[in-house]
């Protein structure tokens, strides 16, 4: 009798923990959860030679981080600092082309500069070319007085764009980068706020021109060539800014584009600034390439509806999520699919109805919607009599 007691208990256990198990996997089906994106782990990145300090290579629209070098070390920048000065003035100015006064404030700035000079007009544009393409300390001071009343008063808000950017190593004493104890940046941050940058379609024309000239209120001509000898030298260059104190050494920041995938290199203290950044460069858009990650859904594209005429209702996802992945990542990525076995009418058009993740060697890079592209009417009893009630 004992026997078969103990057979019944275990039968029922047996029992009971496959109920368990199929009542959460059923949860777990229709779980939808909150539509994110996280940016892959910087654990993927690689190192690149380099002879620089630090380095970073960025791909701009993801601002995945391909290669780096000590890019997160806290490091002077020099006149690189003008990309956080001109974006912070493009993004405040009301009027780029409206003439100001040069104060006495903004002449005899130590360091490179377009000799402004008391009294003179110029308009914000004008300041900003000589800002990039010559490196003007001078005109990058006066763009602060003109933007906020005082360079001190500009200075906090670059750094206040710097945090909304997520440039969150990083702090401006100034507007022109002259060497300062607390005036610093990392390799990162600085490709984050390039990549930012130039997504403005200002600011990007601004640093690709190679030459140009500028004609004060006047009649002064300045004429302005480019530093960047990135521009002549290698295809898709289209920016960004050189720089040099004696604490920061040589530091250039550069931008090229090609087959849509721009790529944004930092080179920090790097003798061969120019060489080191172009072979990085090459090196990037050898190894990589920027991939429409929606190519890849598997997922059914319709779902079964309860209580309607219509027995099926279609699905839909964001499209073109484009990210940079190397030939040998292509299949380490995973996707993960959640959706319900079937709906009930009434279904609304742009009904979340589950959820896409989408990994890279176990790291979440997003997860995206997936949704109703129809509205589905239900099809009861007392679904009809309300339809024929209101044609009355």
């Amino acid at each position: 009798m004992s026997y078969f007691i103990t057979k019944i208990v275990k039968n029922f256990i047996i029992a009971l923990i496959i109920t368990l198990i199929l009542v959460v996997a059923t949860v777990v089906s229709v779980v939808c959860l909150t539509t994110k994106t996280v940016p892959v782990s910087n654990t993927q990145t690689e190192s690149a030679s380099t002879s620089a300090k630090a380095m970073c290579v960025m791909e701009g629209s993801s601002q995945r981080v391909l290669y780096q070098k000590n890019a997160q070390a806290k490091l002077p920048m020099a006149s690189t600092t003008k990309i956080m000065t001109a974006i912070t003035a493009i993004e405040n100015c009301s009027n780029l082309d409206e003439r100001f006064v040069i104060s006495p404030k903004a002449v005899g700035i130590p360091g490179t500069s377009i000799y402004l000079r008391k009294d003179e007009t110029l308009t914000m544009r004008e300041l900003l070319y000589g800002l990039m393409l010559v490196s003007g300390n001078d005109a990058s001071v006066a763009i602060g007085e003109q933007i906020s009343g005082s360079a001190k008063n500009f200075v906090e808000l670059m750094n206040k764009t710097a945090k909304k950017i997520g440039a969150n190593s990083s702090h401006f004493d100034n507007t022109h980068g002259l060497d300062s104890q607390t005036h610093y940046t990392t390799a990162e941050d600085l490709a984050r706020i390039t990549s930012y940058a130039m997504e403005n379609d200002t600011f990007r024309e601004i640093v690709s021109t190679r030459n140009t000239k500028i004609v004060s209120g006047e009649g002064k001509t300045r004429y302005l060539k480019n530093k960047n000898r990135l521009l002549h030298s290698l295809e898709g260059c289209d920016g960004v800014k050189t720089g040099f104190t004696d604490d920061a050494g040589r530091c250039l920041v550069s931008s090229c584009e090609r087959d849509g995938m721009r790529l944004v290199c930092v080179v920090l203290n790097c003798g061969p600034m120019f060489e080191e950044s172009s072979a990085l460069l090459e090196e990037g858009f050898n190894n990589y390439k920027l991939y429409d990650l929606s190519k890849f859904y598997s997922f059914k594209k319709a779902l079964k509806v309860e209580e309607s005429k219509e027995q099926f209702v279609k699905l839909g996802s964001d499209s073109e999520i484009y990210y940079p992945l190397s030939v040998r990542e292509l299949d380490k990525l995973k996707f993960e699919y959640v959706l319900p076995n079937m709906l009930t009418a009434p279904v609304a058009k742009s009904q979340k109805v589950g959820e896409i993740s989408i990994f890279l060697n176990n790291d979440l890079l997003f997860s995206k919607n997936i949704y109703t592209i129809e509205d589905v009417r239900s099809n009861t009893y007392w679904e009809n009599l309300k339809n024929a009630t209101s044609n009355w």
